[in-house]
């Protein structure tokens, strides 16, 4: 599945983890970091917890936190984690 088909799901897993503070059509239109948007560092762990929950991969970070700046990236490593083969994106 190519990066693009997570990007709405994602952009709704974002919404909800920040608690709507963050509308998933804001986080879709990029314009700016999803830190910059207002995602927490509870946020952030928590949405690695939804998207480990919802598409079934592991989201190994290794201390990189730069995955979870926007939903494209988000969507790169979600789709490499979801390849046949690899269940984790810590190598993403």
């Amino acid at each position: 599945m190519t990066a693009g088909r997570y990007r709405r799901a994602l952009a709704e897993l974002v919404a909800e983890v920040s608690d709507g503070a963050i509308g998933a059509e804001e986080a879709l239109a990029g314009e700016r970091s999803l830190s910059a948007l207002g995602l927490t560092s509870v946020a952030r762990v928590r949405l690695v917890d939804a998207i480990e929950d919802t598409f079934g991969v592991e989201v190994g970070l290794g201390g990189d936190w730069s995955s979870l700046e926007s939903v494209d990236a988000l969507a790169v490593l979600v789709s490499r984690a979801a390849e046949p083969g690899d269940r984790t994106a810590a190598d993403a």
